[in-house]
């Protein structure tokens, strides 16, 4: 009786871990199809608004498929819920972006889903060999004997040369069946896709020991000095510190190895190149092996810049901690409580006290900005003389010619011409007449302005025109610029001077 309520309670924890309730969910289906179509191994963050908005489009999806026990909450109530059922996590990017990423939890779900749509056989000759390899691998590096290790090792040698001189002296190759390879690469395949979820649940219990290592600061009281001890201390530890932790800090002490993480990729990439690969294999799966170095390095990455990030929070806690107002704080609440009991003792049971829910405004008189400073009561310096450099004297004609175009005289002299009898040809041909003042290079560019803007005035841009300038000093410059034409009138009819 003993033995079966101890199992019934680890039986019963086990479906109380969120990632059994997750899978017992009546919207299981939809949340873990959601999951799979929103996060991937490239992609293990989402901003919050994209998500909100991707889960109610998928949503909308399933609904018009006919999908039965889709949720009809909004993106954002579900992406919330799911936080509530530890599956989503919420945090802020470097660049202050906020994003969802999946739980430990949530990931071992998708991989047990994963594994299940997987097609694998119950019993094969690679998984039996598999068990064996590993158990004696297991008792070759635990074996507290020498001799046992030693006699180990010797076997592995023997055979390992056997075979080799076999193979060198031309033997044939075994040939491996197609089930044997199907068995290996899911194998592979199942020790891949849990990568991501062990990494997360590393990450998870840094960010728990965070939370118990500042409730421990917060309800301590102690001196400065002692909180600060006992935080390098732990700090030190933080990675033995849980399961985890002492289980990631084994597996990067391989993981940094780079040769080795390079003879993973080359047996990767041998293994992606037999022949029986693209029959066994299909596109997402050599993708999810081809990538398995680069998953390592990410989630190392990501490891290691969790716990910095711990390291960075809590060293500026400490460093902004103001024990004295903490103080003052509980000192205020208390006798806020103090005072509530002396009321409830002596009043009624419909009495009320009636509180701001804002406090007053403080009047306060205006305050200076600027006070006193001795060295800006002195003076400005003297002016510097500047006679010498004094640059000639110019009459306002001459300003008048180095300023902009005169738009209102070109204006009156453009107006004129296409009331007149006999329009000129063109604009190029109306700038010819006109007085040398209005003639001069910057008058182009106000009489094309003021052509654009106004009606009865056609341009072919196929078609140039030259323009003969005068400048102030007299001096003659051609300038080309689109054929402007009274509306009406062809091109070809035109002035000579016109360029195709």
């Amino acid at each position: 009786m003993t033995d079966i309520i101890g199992e019934f309670a680890r039986v019963s924890g086990a479906f109380d871990q969120p990632t059994l309730t997750l899978l017992h969910k009546n919207h299981a289906r939809v949340v873990i199809t959601v999951f799979r179509s929103v996060f991937t191994r490239d992609g293990r963050t989402v901003p919050s608004a994209q998500l909100h908005s991707q889960v109610e489009t998928y949503l909308d999806q399933l609904r018009a498929a006919g999908a039965a026990d889709v949720p009809a909450a909004s993106g954002r109530d579900l992406c919330l819920r799911w936080m509530r059922g530890q599956w989503l996590v919420r945090s802020i990017e470097d660049d202050g972006t906020e994003v969802y990423t999946l739980t430990s939890h949530a990931q071992d779900a998708l991989s047990l889903v994963t594994s299940l749509t997987r097609e694998r056989a119950s019993l094969s000759e690679h998984r039996i060999a598999t068990i064996i390899n590993a158990v004696r691998r297991f008792n070759r590096d635990a074996n507290p004997e020498r001799s046992a290790r030693v006699e180990i090792l010797n076997s592995e040698i023997d055979r390992l040369t056997q075979e080799r001189d076999r193979l060198v002296a031309g033997g044939d190759l075994p040939e491996v069946s197609a089930d044997y390879m199907l068995e290996g690469y899911g194998e592979l395949l199942h020790l891949v896709s849990a990568l991501p979820s062990d990494f997360a649940r590393v990450e998870e219990a840094f960010g728990t020991l965070r939370a118990q290592i500042l409730n421990s600061f917060r309800a301590e009281d102690r001196p400065a000095g002692e909180v600060i001890d006992d935080y390098l201390r732990r700090i030190d530890s933080l990675m033995a510190a849980t399961a985890e932790g002492r289980a990631f800090e084994g597996a990067f002490a391989l993981l940094r190895d780079d040769e080795l993480l390079l003879q993973l990729r080359e047996d990767l990439s041998a293994l992606l190149e037999h022949p029986l690969a693209d029959d066994i294999l299909s596109a997402g799966d050599r993708r999810d092996l081809r990538g398995t170095v680069g998953l390592i390095r990410r989630g190392i990455d990501d490891v290691l810049a969790r716990r910095n990030r711990v390291s960075a929070t809590l060293r500026e806690y400490i460093q902004t901690h103001n024990t004295v107002r903490d103080r003052e704080l509980d000192s205020t609440l208390r006798q806020l409580d103090m005072e509530l009991s002396r009321w409830m003792d002596a009043a009624g049971p419909r009495s009320s006290v009636s509180l701001p829910l804002l406090p007053a405004r403080i009047e306060m008189p205006h305050l200076r900005e600027r006070f006193h400073r001795p060295e800006e009561d002195s003076g400005p310096p003297p002016l510097r003389d500047v006679t010498a450099d004094r640059p000639g004297d110019l009459s306002l004609e001459d300003l008048l010619a180095q300023g902009g175009p005169s738009l209102d005289q070109l204006r009156a002299a453009i107006e004129a011409a296409l009331t007149s009898d006999d329009p000129p040809t063109s604009l190029g041909a109306l700038f010819e007449t006109l007085h040398p003042e209005l003639r001069r290079p910057v008058e182009v560019l106000g009489l094309l302005h003021l052509a654009t803007n106004m009606d009865g005035l056609d341009r072919a841009d196929e078609v140039r025109e030259r323009y003969r300038t005068i400048r102030r000093d007299g001096a003659v410059r051609e300038l080309l610029a689109p054929l402007i034409v009274p509306r009406g009138r062809r091109p070809s009819t035109a002035s000579d001077e016109h360029v195709a």
